[in-house]
């Protein structure tokens, strides 16, 4: 069903045709008018009447490629790029074209035409997010990493467009739709839109009705922002207070309106000072503590067809200059509807890395700058339009408007969302190699902890020696490899709201001169939960002692282990007791705690595999209760000082 209003809020921009015109008819310069004044459902008729006259240029082809772009027509859009798509030396037609057969699931089709496009403007934010983000598609279409659950507001939508819900208070919603008025525009042949406000409990709306008061027009009234006390209503309309304004070209430009509330309906309308008859200003994002206004505008500074700009709300209600939020968020193509809360800026883009049409992104707020944009994936985002985000993190749920299930043009519908996973989620890609060759060490443990230490998960490596963890954005995390044969080895990683992180984790080899079985050092073993040393692991002991006397060069590595049973930190915590405990027995009788190292590996390397932990025998876990010893080089690095302990 709906798909939203986009007409009067879409930006376009200036471009060259790059293709040979020919003389104009009267019918091809009634269409072009049409377009101009954005009346893009006449102009499509009429450039389709020049084609039905023998006018089938490739202009015409081209503006009705960009007339059914604008339209977000995908279908049409490619029909009629196609026939001019390889005579055009125009990068803005490949990016166009690429977008709309993206919308249509044609991934593989519309690559050839982005890396065109990004070879012909390299310079272009688009395409330095393009090669900033070689595998984005299969990022933002993986459903295992889907953040939110979506579902149709069958209790809001109609068949006309509804779009921008936000909550109005515990029980209360407003959202903007365009089920009443009966003039039309020229733009998609929808109705303007009102704000509206609804009844909502238990997810459902009723007692739906226009907001009370003067803020609702005979014109368009559109997205809006709610002050934090609720007392001002900052929305967009068209240019007009008791008259209707246009610009030059009889365009009547967006602008940003409030009122206040006096307890019972919306009064003193009033503009804002920042707008300008000659450009848009719209879409207004108040942050919670009220002291910012994030908007959109294609005014003098934005680098496409609409940016996202902000302004500082001063203590007496007065507004600075507008600001740029630069290219970490903005794009040449068109970036709008933002939403902020909880340090993040959600909003719409189609010239970040995308699906197709406009896609909802979201860069939080660190250390006095925007993260990288993310786009939040399926299901929230599809090959069509999808704007006017709205999330509230302290009850994991918001709303989204999409056209996906547009019956005609400019039908938008609204579709809750509930998250179930966060939002800036991290995904840390790491590869464990043998520090002298390089190459990658299979089933090697890696083991995630916090900062302080506590486990987080534990992976094996494949056979490729690589491991990934999804983590929390903005968290410390410690990732620690340990292998047979190799000396342990840790990693920091940075809390981070990128969307990976790459790590990399050596592990040097501990060189082996003579084998255990050759000084006739065997295993020792524990009693279960105890780490002493019983009478039977003393005489094993006494043997390490007298092979290390007799090899003054050797220096022996000491290993601890438990059985399955008890918590992963438990048992990794017993396991550096018995560590501990048998090289304290070795320093006992003479022997220099220079030449012995370290380590306890809890339950992560068991001698008997325990699946499930209950499976195996009294006499399976004792084996498991073990201190094995590894005898290394003199030169050989420690991992764990006993001296130090």
């Amino acid at each position: 069903m709906k798909k939203i209003y986009t007409g009067i809020f879409l930006f376009l921009l200036s471009m060259s045709l790059g293709l040979a015109q020919e003389k104009k008819s009267a019918a091809v310069k009634k269409a072009d008018a049409y377009f101009a004044r954005l009346e893009f459902i006449k102009a499509a008729k009429a450039y389709q009447s020049a084609l039905s006259k023998g006018q089938n240029s490739d202009y015409v082809y081209r503006k009705l490629g960009d007339t059914y772009y604008n339209l977000f027509d995908p279908k049409n859009a490619v029909k009629y790029y196609e026939k001019i798509i390889n005579k055009t030396d125009d990068p803005e037609v490949y990016y166009r074209y690429a977008q709309m057969l993206k919308a249509q699931g044609k991934y593989q089709e519309s690559e050839p035409w982005m890396k065109k496009f990004v070879t012909m403007r390299p310079a272009d934010h688009r395409a330095m997010a393009y090669r900033a983000n070689p595998g984005y598609l299969v990022k933002i279409l993986d459903k295992t990493r889907k953040k939110f659950v979506v579902t149709e507001e069958p209790s809001l939508n109609t068949t006309y467009a509804d779009y921008g819900a936000q909550m109005a208070g515990p029980d209360k919603i407003y959202f903007i739709s365009h089920r009443i008025k009966s003039k039309k525009h020229n733009w998609d042949g929808q109705p303007f839109g009102d704000i509206f406000e609804a009844d909502y409990t238990g997810d459902v709306a009723s007692a739906i009705e226009q907001i009370p008061g003067d803020v609702n027009s005979k014109y368009h009234e559109g997205p809006f922002s709610l002050s934090p006390d609720g007392k001002t209503i900052y929305f967009t309309r068209n240019n007009y207070d008791k008259k209707y304004g246009s610009d030059s070209t009889g365009i009547s430009r967006l602008k940003i309106y409030k009122a206040t509330w006096n307890g019972k309906k919306w009064v003193n309308v009033e503009e804002l000072p920042f707008n300008g008859d000659n450009f848009d200003t719209a879409y207004p994002a108040v942050t919670p503590d009220g002291k910012r206004m994030y908007f959109s505008s294609d005014r003098p500074g934005t680098f496409g067809q609409s940016d996202i700009w902000y302004v500082e709300i001063n203590d007496d209600g007065t507004f600075s200059e507008p600001y740029h939020l630069g290219p970490e968020i903005n794009t040449e193509g068109r970036e709008d509807y933002p939403f902020f809360i909880d340090n993040t800026l959600y909003f719409s883009s189609d010239g970040w890395m995308g699906l197709g049409g406009r896609d909802v992104f979201a860069s939080k707020w660190v250390d006095g700058k925007f993260s990288r944009a993310r786009n939040l994936g399926v299901p929230v985002n599809s090959g069509y339009d999808d704007i006017t985000f709205a999330y509230y993190p302290d009850q994991k749920k918001g709303f989204v408007a999409s056209n996906r299930d547009a019956s005609q043009y400019g039908d938008f519908n609204i579709y809750k969302v509930q998250a179930v996973k966060p939002v800036f989620d991290v995904l840390i890609n790491a590869v464990v190699l043998d520090d002298k060759t390089g190459k990658p060490i299979p089933n090697a443990a890696v083991v995630l902890t916090d900062n302080a230490g506590n486990p987080m998960g534990t992976k094996t490596t494949n056979a490729d020696g690589e491991v990934d963890f999804l983590i929390e954005g903005g968290k410390d995390v410690v990732l620690e490899a340990r292998a047979n044969d190799y000396e342990n080895n840790k990693a920091t990683v940075k809390g981070t709201y990128d969307e990976g992180v790459d790590v990399e984790i050596r592990l040097k080899p501990i060189e082996k001169i003579i084998t255990t079985e050759q000084l006739n050092i065997r295993p020792i073993y524990f009693d279960f939960d105890k780490w002493n040393i019983r009478r039977d692991a003393a005489f094993e002991l006494d043997n390490v002692v007298e092979a290390m006397k007799k090899h003054p060069e050797l220096k022996i590595h000491v290993v601890s282990h438990t059985d399955c049973r008890g918590s992963v930190a438990y048992n990794q915590k017993l396991s550096e007791k018995r560590a501990k405990s048998t090289v304290q027995y070795i320093i006992s009788k003479g022997i220099d705690a220079s030449r012995l190292t370290w380590e306890g590996r809890g339950e992560t390397d068991p001698k008997v595999k325990c699946s499930p932990c209950g499976s195996c025998t009294k006499e399976q876990h004792q084996e498991n209760r073990r201190s094995d010893f590894i005898i290394v080089k003199e030169n050989q690095d420690s991992s764990a000082q006993p001296d130090e302990q």
